[in-house]
C-alpha cells in the first residue's frame, strides 16, 4: 500500500504544529499578563502531543517524521521580532492578535488535510483527533481577543 498521500499529509501538519508550538512559546515570553502566558504555554504543551502522536504515525506508515517548523513560519517569526523592534508593539492585545492569526492558519491547514478523500481512515481519525486541539485553542485565543478588544 502506497502511504505516501498519508505520510506527506502528516508531515505537512507537523510542520504547521511545531510552528504553532512556536509560536505560543514566543507569545508567552512576550505576554505581560501572567494568565496570558499560562495559558500559551498550555496550548504549546497540547499541541508537542498532537506532534509526537503524528511523528509516530509516520514512522509506523514507513516515513521519515518532520522534525523542523516551515521556512515561511521562520520567516514569519523574524518578520515579528523585527516589527518588535521597530514599532515596541509588545502588549497583551498585540501578542493575541498575532496568536489568534497562527491558529486561523493552523485551522485551514487542518480543515484543507481532512479534506483530503484519499487519507487512510487511521490516519483521518488521528488528523481528526489533532484538529479537536486545534479547534479548541483557536476558539480559546478568540474568544480571548474579542475579551480584550470589549474591554
Amino acid at each position: 500500500m502506497d502511504n505516501s498521500n498519508s505520510i506527506s499529509t502528516l508531515n505537512s501538519l507537523i510542520a504547521t504544529t511545531l510552528d504553532s508550538i512556536d509560536g505560543y512559546r514566543k507569545a508567552a515570553d512576550e505576554a505581560n499578563a501572567g494568565q496570558f502566558r499560562e495559558i500559551f504555554l498550555s496550548r504549546a504543551s497540547e499541541r508537542q502531543q498532537v506532534v509526537s502522536n503524528f511523528q509516530a504515525k509516520v514512522r509506523e506508515l514507513g516515513g521519515n517524521p518532520e522534525d523542523d517548523g516551515t521556512i515561511l513560519a521562520s520567516a514569519h517569526r523574524a518578520f515579528l521580532g523585527l516589527r518588535d523592534k521597530l514599532t515596541g508593539a509588545r502588549d497583551d492585545d498585540a501578542v493575541i492578535a498575532e496568536v489568534e492569526r497562527g491558529e486561523d492558519h493552523i485551522k485551514s491547514k487542518f480543515e484543507s488535510a481532512l479534506g483530503d478523500a484519499d487519507l487512510d481512515p487511521s490516519v483521518r481519525q488521528l488528523i481528526e483527533s489533532g484538529y479537536a486541539s486545534v479547534r479548541q485553542g483557536h476558539d480559546q485565543i478568540s474568544a480571548l481577543e474579542h475579551g480584550l478588544g470589549a474591554s
